[in-house]
């Protein structure tokens, strides 16, 4: 699979299929047994309690090499859904006018979608009269990303976040291409100060085996079934958890590759971790147990799935310890 297919694509291409759903396991022990789906909670981002005041001009060094001076922030278009959700977050949600399909809290639903699957539409950005465009290097094609450069837009490209040490960088980096530094810094507390909370909750796990997790991407009306590895961008979860990362655990060394019944036998999870519009993407539970070798696994022998949000799960931002925390409680139930 091209390296260009990474998770941050992937998911946006589920989410662009329009599906929901949703499967939840709850409970004891290691590993939580399965248990009915609960209502999921709103959502939602949470800006700071202070509106920013941006300090401009800011002038800062893109991802791709590029110097870019930001002289107004009234006209935000962010290229992705997490950067989205740092710049709602930071306070400046009033001036995004775009967003990109997998930007699905609701404060943002009602924004025109001017990126799907990481696939810009130049012309619609353009169209919008942008004063600023905030992109990752995963972005494409780079024809539609030169083409808004030239228009004249300050564009900014951002390394996309991998693990839960690129939370704070991340939020950082936003907040200084739009003068608010300050407010950064009060993002970034925040979310540490919520990420370790979580972290201090988890069990220790004294002499009980860490439980296996298998991050599966799902995309059911395309027949695509991939075990995530090395480089999916789960593992810093699963591991921050507690939990192993059963395919990284099992040798995959790249970002996905087709699930066969011998590599998740390899793998020999204790629990499957999937996004909730994957998951219904497959007729939920009972169509995920018929993906070849999940029902031979402990985790298909005991339903033993956990599901989140797609527009969030791997967003390595302000939202990541309600991620954390979500893992956490689905992973162990009541033994926390």
């Amino acid at each position: 699979m091209p390296r260009s297919l990474r998770i941050t694509g992937a998911w946006a291409a589920v989410l662009a299929l329009g599906l929901t759903g949703c499967q939840t396991s709850d409970g004891g022990g290691t590993v939580a047994p399965k248990a009915q789906a609960k209502a999921a909670a709103p959502d939602r981002v949470e800006p700071l309690k202070a509106a920013p005041k941006p300090a401009l001009p800011a002038t800062v060094t893109s991802a791709d090499g590029h110097e870019v001076t930001v002289k107004d922030t009234s006209r935000i278009v962010p290229l992705t859904g997490s950067l989205n959700e740092i710049v709602f977050t930071l306070g400046l949600g009033e001036n995004v006018v775009a967003r990109d399909i997998t930007a699905t809290f609701d404060q943002a639903k009602k924004l025109p979608v001017v990126t799907r699957a990481h696939d810009v539409s130049a012309e619609s950005v353009l169209s919008l009269r942008p004063t600023v465009v905030l992109a990752d290097t995963t972005t494409g094609p780079t024809e539609a990303v030169d083409q808004i450069r030239d228009a004249g837009i300050p564009l900014v490209v951002f390394d996309p976040a991998k693990g839960l040490d690129d939370v704070s960088p991340r939020i950082e980096a936003v907040a200084k291409t739009l003068g608010v530094e300050k407010s950064g810094t009060e993002l970034t507390k925040r979310t540490e100060r919520r990420i370790a909370a979580v972290r201090a909750d988890i069990p220790a796990g004294e002499g009980k085996k860490k439980p296996r997790v298998a991050f599966l991407y799902l995309r059911g009306s395309a027949s695509v079934y991939l075990l995530g590895g090395r480089e999916s961008g789960a593992s810093s979860l699963l591991e921050a958890a507690g939990a192993v990362d059963a395919g990284k655990e099992s040798g995959l060394k790249k970002d996905f590759t087709a699930i066969t019944s011998e590599a998740l036998a390899k793998a020999a999870p204790d629990a499957i971790l999937v996004m909730r519009k994957g998951l219904e993407s497959v007729d939920g539970v009972d169509g995920l147990l018929k993906v070849p070798g999940v029902a031979e696994t402990p985790a298909g022998l005991d339903r033993r799935i956990v599901s989140i949000d797609d527009g969030v799960l791997l967003n390595y931002g302000p939202r990541t310890d309600q991620v954390l925390k979500s893992l956490v409680t689905q992973l162990y139930g009541d033994a926390r």
